[in-house]
């Protein structure tokens, strides 16, 4: 042990472009550089995902070595000299990227990533305007086949983000590498549509994608054009991981808390309310928490499952048909906003729901989907009409002019505007197991919780465990993020080995902070300071407990009568659907 921990303390000595520099043994020379503030130009790397080393757009020349070296695959050694702007290694950069353009649309004014594009930037730096290759560019046609993703393979860069995003984190692999050399192209098993594979449009290859090869689709036109309609009465919800992410592309440090000033922006859109999706996570919570209480004393379908991340549902619906029973019949907070918006806010502000347009702001392209289910509506009409991702917010905001870190500060609208700290913690993974349990233990004991952080089921760990006693029974929990771990649990409920009561699963790594729809340049550790940033929303909120809320209470008082009701029911609760795969692999 004691000469394990000597090796992870032996420090190496090298010197990058003259440079000396000390860096533990087994830093690659890219994270070398960058201690110096020295960017070594990158594609294919993404500081969350394995190493692929293959674009070489990372080449170094070491003093030395016969050939260039890739920064990002290469570890450093005692006494390595490392040159990242020779001639050679400019050369060979730019090669590189003139080989990419010369097989890349140049359309780069109506591409969704313009200005916010890794090939674009690069090109930039590198004072390339043009390819002086021929153009081997084909012409194939944008994918538009489902309501959350669009592909366009004539921007792909085959650099393999997307499949690992799929493959390693998702453990799906809906995304895969076809054909050979010049040939190979990014697609899905036989070249079908995402949503007739083992996709489940979570979007989290969207979020890794350098170009605009995999986008959400773009919806912020259907609310421009809501929002200019003199008959339409437009409301909008906002998730909570929404406020700690959108500052994100406004300079503010990762995990900036804009709440106020993010209302202020969307009034100032012309939205005529603007309501907080938390008011839907506590109502999430009565029905779930008060579902899961009759599961455990009526002898029902255990573990229950928590049902509110759309990417986690269609997993389940796709990959565990079978066992779609274990999903709480609770909407998400977005769908059970939504139709409380189309029935009891109507009849609160006397218009009619005709005339009434919901637009939601999420994390997620996965909502998208969500939203456009039969399920999620009645009479012919939707809960959700319009869902916009944070990276859809921002463009908005941006096309108005709006600086948002200088805007004042503005409150929900009444009467769905007030929301609880259980609410706001709903958006990170544990968040809403920790809601949860903080309405269901005093419901079930009659007793005040002194503590109200459970932080056994906090964290970033891929799967948390923990027990609760409640009146003298013990509660077996766990929490996961992420489907790669979420496959690990059905394995166990599949087998009837699964120790666990209840369960928490979110599709996105570290829960809805780390959504498909969130801005561009989401890594990990962002993902931690966005974590840290609702936990700090819910100590600082004077109402923390989802069944305290006196806007939810009054709802139930005036129209729903109680959890579990046969109008609460109807509206709140869903059913699901088991889909038939094409092919099966396993």
């Amino acid at each position: 042990m004691a000469a394990e921990n000597e090796a992870c303390a032996q420090m190496i000595h090298l010197t990058i472009n003259n440079i000396p520099v000390e860096v533990p043994k087994g830093t690659k020379i890219m994270q070398a550089a960058k201690t110096l503030g020295i960017d070594i130009p990158h594609l294919c790397y993404h500081e969350d995902q394995r190493i692929k080393a293959h674009c070489r757009l990372c080449s170094v020349e070491v003093t030395g070595k016969r050939r260039l070296l890739a920064a990002c695959s290469t570890e450093v050694w005692e006494g390595m000299d490392v040159h990242t702007d020779t001639e050679i290694v400019r050369d060979t950069q730019v090669s590189i990227l003139q080989l990419m353009l010369a097989n890349h649309h140049k359309d780069c004014l109506s591409c969704p990533r313009n200005q916010n594009c890794d090939l674009q930037r690069l090109c930039s730096r590198f004072n390339i305007l043009k390819s002086p290759l021929p153009n081997i560019v084909k012409d194939e046609p944008r994918i538009e086949t489902n309501p959350s993703i669009v592909r366009d393979p004539s921007k792909c860069i085959r650099c393999g983000r997307c499949i690992r995003a799929c493959k390693d984190v998702q453990g799906i692999a809906a995304l895969t590498y076809a054909g050979r050399s010049s040939d190979i192209v990014v697609t899905t098993a036989f070249n079908k549509p995402m949503e007739k594979t083992d996709c489940v449009l979570c979007g989290q290859c969207s979020l890794v994608c350098p170009t605009g090869a995999i986008v959400e689709k773009d919806d912020t036109q259907k609310v421009l054009d809501a929002l200019q309609n003199p008959k339409k009465h437009v409301i909008v919800q906002v998730a909570p991981a929404v406020r700690v992410a959108l500052g994100d592309a406004f300079g503010m440090q990762p995990g900036a808390i804009m709440t106020r000033q993010m209302v202020t922006a969307l009034k100032l859109l012309g939205f005529d309310s603007v309501f907080d999706t938390n008011f839907g996570a506590d109502l999430t919570i009565m029905e779930e928490g008060y579902e899961f209480l009759n599961r455990l004393n009526n002898n029902g379908v255990l573990p229950m499952m928590t049902s509110c991340s759309p990417g986690w549902v269609n997993y389940v619906e796709k990959h565990f048909p079978d066992y779609r029973d274990h999903l709480s019949s609770a909407k998400s907070p977005m769908s059970m906003f939504g139709a409380i918006a189309k029935t009891y806010y109507p009849e609160k502000a006397g218009l009619d729901v005709k005339d009434i347009v919901t637009v939601a702001v999420m994390p997620c392209t996965a909502k998208k989907y969500e939203a456009s289910r039969p399920e999620m509506g009645r009479n012919g009409q939707q809960d959700v009409d319009i869902v916009l991702t944070t990276r859809e917010l921002i463009k908005l905001i941006k096309y108005v002019g709006l600086s948002l870190t200088e805007l004042p500060e503005s409150d929900f609208d009444s009467p769905l505007g007030v929301g609880s700290g259980a609410g706001a913690i709903f958006g990170t993974t544990g968040g809403v197991m920790e809601a949860a349990l903080r309405t269901v233990y005093e419901k079930v004991t009659g007793k005040t919780l002194k503590k109200l952080e459970f932080t056994a089921v906090r964290g970033f760990e891929g799967i948390k465990e923990a027990t609760v006693t409640i009146n003298g029974r013990d509660i077996r929990l766990a929490v996961v993020h992420t489907l790669k771990n979420a496959r690990k649990i059905m394995e166990q409920v599949k087998k009837g080995i699964s120790p666990y009561d209840f369960i928490e699963v979110m599709a996105c790594p570290g829960g809805c902070i780390g959504g498909g729809g969130q801005p561009i340049g989401t890594t990990n550790a962002i993902r931690q300071k966005r974590m840290a940033a609702l936990y700090e929303i819910d100590k600082n909120m004077p109402l923390r407990k989802s069944h305290e809320n006196p806007e939810i209470i009054t709802l139930y008082k005036d129209f729903l009568g109680e959890p579990l009701s046969e109008k609460a029911h109807k509206l709140l609760h869903t059913t699901y659907t088991k889909v038939t795969k094409p092919y099966n692999f396993n």
